[in-house]
Parts: structure tokens; sequence; C-alpha cells
């Protein structure tokens, strides 16, 4: 394999929670194993927090609203600059931008840069009037792209539905063998367990479609605990619960990644219940590479991921009345909990870097010879013009 110099630029905030950060951040970091060298130019909120030495500060992003969530961002002259600035200063083979069709660093990346291009579409919504007002600024640097990748089927429609062009779906990837070695740990051990990862404060995470359930679980099943994780302030959550039900409930706060791998490793069922602006599902893979008994919302991202009920049971989204069903069915079943878990766990490894990053690259390798050839023609044209010019 040629090892290659590759950019990655990535439109939020590197140290902001966040999927795309994550998916960028195992990438470069599994490239710069096999060899190639990589630089990841990105948004950084604090610069006084370490980052990896292949980070490139862009400037401090801002926060606006995107996709039912708050996302942090870099646009403007000044961001332009800066990626000008490093796109000159390292000789690349290849540019790797992630959400290039949203005013952001990877935007401004792909209108500044030439050569091998690729995108990667994470996100998928909707048909919005917004999008269609500035379609005709977007879509030639979409067409600029040598090649596009997209998470899923869900976020390759939303390419095709906005500007008419397809991708090649390539899953985002996780370090599946590192979850399946997992320990498992007293801490998320004890009863009947159910665990849960998000961000509080975001309501589409449904974090409290959980908690809602959780009083006719209990019911049910009397030693049950429900294990919270994530960034956030659990006060108010706490408050609205009954307080019989308070020593039920368990808030754990942020978790180390090793932590996260211990946590899915060790609770016997990990609930989803995402209410939308979901286009994959990083959480879904971990946790079923893990070997966690998954049960999801059925969101079309995640009915997908899980093979429309095949690799995990899914409930009615927004409905916790049938999500307690679906938790006490499953925590009253070890036998159908474990067989889940068993057909979960093969494919969570079907989302290991060692796979998905292979086809990312071949796409790399495709895009550097595509452009090539480009660019040979096109050198091939200007030659003969030149000819004809001197034969007259």
């Amino acid at each position: 394999m040629k090892k290659i110099r590759i950019g990655m630029v990535c439109p939020y905030g590197w140290d902001t929670p966040g999927g795309v950060q994550t998916h960028i951040r195992d990438l470069a970091d599994h490239l710069i194993e096999e060899g190639h060298y990589v630089s990841v130019l990105t948004p950084v909120s604090d610069d006084s927090i370490q980052s990896a030495n292949y980070v490139v500060n862009a400037g401090k992003p801002i926060s606006i609203p995107v996709n039912g969530s708050v996302a942090k961002i870099l646009f403007g002259p000044v961001a332009s600059s800066r990626a000008k600035q490093w796109i000159a200063s390292e000789d690349f083979d290849l540019l790797h931008l992630h959400e290039p069709a949203i005013p952001s660093l990877s935007l401004l990346a792909c209108s500044a840069a030439e050569g091998p291009l690729v995108g990667t579409f994470h996100v998928s919504t909707q048909k919005k009037k917004a999008i269609y007002a500035i379609g005709p600024i977007l879509e030639p640097i979409v067409e600029k792209l040598t090649a596009r990748i997209a998470v899923s089927e869900l976020a390759r429609s939303t390419l095709k539905d906005h500007f008419d062009t397809d991708a090649v779906v390539i899953p985002n990837g996780i370090d599946g063998q590192r979850y399946a070695n997992a320990k498992i740990s007293e801490n998320y051990s004890g009863g009947h367990t159910v665990g849960f990862i998000g961000r509080f404060e975001e309501s589409r995470k449904g974090l409290q479609v959980l908690i809602d359930s959780l009083a006719i679980v209990s019911r049910f099943i009397p030693d049950v605990t429900y294990l919270v994780a994530g960034p956030g302030e659990s006060e108010d959550f706490l408050k609205r619960l009954n307080p019989q039900l308070r020593s039920r409930i368990k808030f754990l706060g942020l978790l180390t990644n090793e932590e996260k791998m211990s946590f899915l490793k060790t609770v016997q069922i990990y609930v989803a219940p995402n209410t939308g602006g979901e286009s994959f599902g990083i959480i879904l893979a971990e946790a079923l590479a893990g070997g966690a008994c998954v049960v999801a919302s059925d969101i079309p991202a995640f009915d997908d991921l899980l093979g429309h009920g095949e690799f995990g049971a899914l409930f009615t989204s927004e409905d916790s009345t049938d999500l307690a069903k679906v938790v006490i069915d499953l925590l009253r079943d070890q036998d159908k909990r474990t067989q889940l878990a068993q057909v979960g766990r093969s494919r969570g490894q079907s989302f290991d870097w060692d796979i998905v990053a292979k086809q990312i690259f071949s796409v790399y390798e495709m895009s550097i010879v595509g452009s090539e050839k480009v660019k040979l023609a096109s050198d091939t044209r200007s030659w003969s013009r030149f000819l004809s010019k001197d034969d007259k």
C-alpha cells in the first residue's frame, strides 16, 4: 500500500463531544498507524487543552443550531485564510473534507483546494427551504469533489435530494476488538442494569423517554437500575422523578473511553431512545460490539443499523410505554437477551476500523488516480491547442 499525505478538515469544534469528531480522530489514528501522514484542520474552543500533534487549530468556533442540536463551527474570511495557508503549507496527496455542504471550515477548504477531494456526508435531513435558497452556492462546491462518501443510506438520500448527486455508503468506524475485549466492571453491574449514554441537554437524545419508562419497568423488575452517563445536569430530571424511584437511577457523568467500553460490556441492556436527527448511530455500533443487548427507537437510522430488529430490539419512537414493554420482556428472558446480544456482536464487528478504513482508503486511491487522469486529459488538450496554434 502506497503511503500518502492526507489532509482532513473537521467542521465542528474538536474539543466538543460529537460523532463526527470521534470518526475523524479514530480514522486519523488508524491511518497514521498504517504509516500515512495525516494533518487535521479543525476549530478548537479551548486551545489550552492538549490535542494530538496532527491537529491544526483553525480558530475558535461559534455555536449555531444545526439539525436539532447546537454545533460549534467556524466560518468567514479569517477561517478561509487559515484554510488556504494550511493547504499551501502542506504537500497533500488528497484532502478529506467532512460535511463540506454546510457553511463551515470544510466548505471553505473545498472552495480553496485543487486536486483530489473526498467529501464525507454525515447528516440526514429532510428537504428544507433554506437548503434550496443557498443550493446554487453549494452545488458547485459539492460537484468539485472527486468522490463522495455517505455514512448511511439516509445521509446518501439527503445528498441526492438536496444536490441531485450520489455517494458510496461507508459507515462510521469503531475499534470493535477493544469493545469486545473490554472488562466487566462492578460499577455497572448488580441486579438488572439498563444503560444510556448521551448529552442530557439535547431532547432528541431521548433521555426523558427512558426515564418515563422507569415507573412501569420497576413495577415488574423491582431490582432494575437505570445507569445514565454523559455530560449535562441531572438535577432537573431528578426533580421530575417520583422520589420512590430516585434510588433506581444513577447519573454517572461523563465517562472516559475505557469506562465507556466497560459500561457497554457490563450493562444487561443498552437503550438508545433518540427521537430523531440521527443519520447513523455510532453508539449503537459500539454497544453491539461490546456485547450489550441493544434496544433502540425505531427511527430510520436505528432501524436500518439494527437490521429492522434482527440485531437489536426496536420500540416505537417517543413511546415510553412501548419501551417499558420491550425492556421488561428482555429482562425477564435471559436466553432471549443473550441470543440477541450474540447476533448483535457480530453486526457490531462489521464496523471495525480494519474493515471501514480499507473501504475509505480505496476511495482515496480511486480519487487520486481519477484526478491524475483528469489532469492528464486537461494537459493533453492544452498541448493540442498549443500545437494547433503553432501549426498555424
